[in-house]
């Protein structure tokens, strides 16, 4: 049988009919070993129930099918999509529907050739220790495809889930919003939208229009679901490629901002105009530092801070997040990367302190504890809210961004990876982290390291054991190191501070990455 695992995202891989490929096998075992952890959890004389969704990648509708026909004949009811919709909606469904648990079949940003499998627990977060390694150890027991039900006597219904669902998650979000008289004062502004081929394609605009911004330019080629994501070498908004077309359209508009979804709809990339007009683009950890600061500045106009609430951000975002953060009295949690550890400390201050927003390097954001995930409808809408507020200020989204450099310190952020396939790749990896570890660098960009943090003991840290290393020095700067969890790469996030950090992390780059 194929070799299921789950990393920071689930099951990714690319399709085929081979074992260990993405194929209806594969999601048929998945999806046995699912129903089977479910069904041995069951709480006597209540009804399982879970949520199906999907993106617009090729067989995605029909690998969704099969996660819906084995999970009624394992007498599981079914709450399904009628068509593509985005992960976030899924955690939102979960918890709206009071489902058991939840499967998004995505691929998230991986090129064309690649489909996946995530599930969510009933509190519509993607599943953490013990749940997932509990999960793979049912699949681990299925021996033949024959073991896996697809048909039963005994099969529960499935409910299909459309409109209805969609306007709850859209009224949520826009309770979320902060600043109604900005945006009724700045229906100038102009934004360019593109879904990247995905399923962001109708709520983010659905989203905007109900926030009052009528100057939304779309790119027509890219309105198209496809999963062959025909415009794009890959449909990740962390890459400059994937936005060309929505830049030039922003360029023949005259747009202000540019905003791009990735095909799930969970992740943003934007870009804005610099003081000479010109359209440059934002990282995360750019884009998280300024809504964090909007956000909480609201927070704080609005009366609404009172010491009861917190931000999470993960090991390798910026720690610029934190110390603005901090500048407003609000707690901070460091989690490991992946956004279900988010929502896991979400989970567990439930009901005693507030979540405000938490976000990552890799271009997700959450604003509220409606969705368990990060969402980029609620971003692109923050985003574009944000921009008014500025404006309220005689600021742009960019000059904003400076603002917050000026008065917290500028910052340089970069991240560099090294793909390696095959077991000569993963054995390369292995060595490089052994290396890292028994002959740790002493310095970075010349300044001394005064803190080590190996993310494998877990005394330490109080986080779960993880093969990440980061290294500070004096002057603030900071490298983290990490084996990816769903591609052979090992990753090198960078961050640098201070007026030469441009140059700085050019000299963290070659320290680390050239070296290799």
């Amino acid at each position: 049988m194929p070799k299921i695992e789950f990393g920071t995202g689930g099951i990714r891989a690319e399709m085929g009919e081979a074992q260990g490929l993405m194929n209806r096998e594969t999601v048929a075992v998945a999806t046995q070993g699912l129903a089977n952890y479910l069904n041995s959890h069951k709480t006597p004389g209540k009804e399982l129930k879970a949520c199906i969704s999907h993106d617009s990648r090729n067989n995605s509708r029909l690998f969704a099918e099969v996660t819906r026909d084995v999970l009624c004949a394992n007498g599981i009811k079914v709450y399904i999509f009628e068509g593509i919709r985005p992960t976030p909606e899924l955690s939102y469904a979960v918890r709206t529907t009071g489902s058991d648990a939840g499967v998004m079949i995505t691929a998230s940003h991986n090129p064309k050739e690649y489909n996946g499998y995530k599930v969510f627990g009933s509190d519509g977060a993607q599943v953490t220790s013990p749940v997932d390694t509990d999960i793979v150890a049912e699949v681990a027991r299925i021996r033949s495809i024959d073991q896996c039900l697809l048909d039963s006597p005994d099969k529960a219904p499935f409910e299909v889930l459309g409109e209805e669902m969609d306007r709850r998650y859209l009224d949520d979000i826009l309770s979320l919003m902060l600043s109604p008289e900005a945006r009724a004062k700045h229906p100038e502004l102009k934004f360019v939208y593109t879904p990247l081929h995905g399923c962001g394609v109708n709520l983010v605009p659905r989203c905007l229009e109900r926030l009052g911004f009528r100057n939304v330019f779309h790119v027509p080629e890219q309105d198209v679901p496809d999963g062959n994501f025909p415009t794009v070498v890959s449909p990740n908004p962390e890459e400059a490629t994937a936005l060309k077309m929505a830049l030039d359209r922003a360029r023949e508009t005259g747009a202000d901002i540019v905003l791009a979804t990735d095909p799930d709809a969970d992740r943003m990339g934007i870009a804005v105009r610099n003081d000479d007009g010109e359209l440059v683009l934002l990282n995360g950890n750019q884009t998280a530092s300024v809504l964090t600061y909007y956000i909480l500045s609201r927070w704080k106009e609005l009366g609404k801070l009172d010491g009861k609430q917190y931000l999470v951000k993960t090991i390798v975002t910026t720690e610029l997040v934190r110390e603005i953060a901090e500048s407003f009295g609000v707690k901070v949690y460091n989690v490991l990367t992946g956004f279900k550890y988010i929502a896991e400390v979400v989970r567990r201050n439930e009901g005693k302190t507030t979540f405000v927003c938490g976000g990552e390097e890799s271009y997700g954001f959450n604003v509220g504890e409606f969705v368990r995930d990060k969402d980029a409808q609620i971003a692109c809408s923050m985003v574009a809210e944000c921009a008014c507020w500025a404006a309220e200020q005689g600021l742009t989204f960019y000059q904003l961004l400076q603002k917050i450099y000026a008065r917290y310190g500028y910052r340089k952020e970069g991240l560099a990876s090294l793909v390696l396939k095959g077991e000569d790749g993963s054995l390369r990896i292995r060595e490089m982290m052994s290396s890292l570890r028994s002959d740790p660098p002493a310095r970075l960009c010349g300044s001394p390291v005064v803190k080590v943090v190996d993310y494998l003991d877990t005394a330490k840290t109080g986080l779960p054991s993880s093969n990440v290393l980061q290294f500070f020095d004096e002057d603030g700067d900071v490298v983290s190191v990490r084996p990816s969890g769903t591609e052979p790469k090992i990753k090198f996030y960078f961050g640098a501070r201070g007026d030469d950090a441009d140059e700085r992390l050019a000299k963290l780059r070659q320290q680390f990455v050239s070296a290799q």
